[in-house]
């Protein structure tokens, strides 16, 4: 047992599989959210405290509409691969795998249902 290698004594404990792809998808969802909030800011920021009529009308348009949806998608992907980081760190056993798939359905969930309120009020 003495001379086993340190290679040998770490085989069969896991290994980082999907480790880089998920930081990619985080690194790029992540510059793309640097890009969607302004958009969505600018063209959200002014119709705070508006009417109603007026907010329906402005998501009527085609660029509000779709930096409105733009922000659904890349926010809530975003928010799954980031919530999936936190859970694989603090949750331990079952607990973490139950955890995981809840929040990826609440994610998608979420998401779908902005977009589907959103393709209400713009079309």
């Amino acid at each position: 047992m003495a001379l086993m290698t340190d290679r040998k004594r770490v085989i069969g404990l896991g290994s980082a599989k999907s480790g880089t792809d998920h930081f990619w998808k985080t690194t790029v969802t992540s510059v793309a959210l640097l890009v969607i909030v302004p958009m969505f800011l600018f063209s959200f920021g002014p119709l705070l405290g508006e009417p109603h009529e007026d907010v329906v009308a402005a998501l009527g348009r085609p660029f509000p509409a779709v930096s409105a949806a733009l922000m659904l998608i890349v926010g809530f992907y975003h928010f799954r691969l980031g919530i999936q980081v936190v859970i694989e760190d603090y949750v331990q056993g079952l607990a973490r795998k139950i955890a995981i798939i809840v929040m990826a359905c609440l994610s998608y969930g979420l998401m779908a249902l902005g977009l589907v309120s959103l393709a209400q009020i713009a079309l």
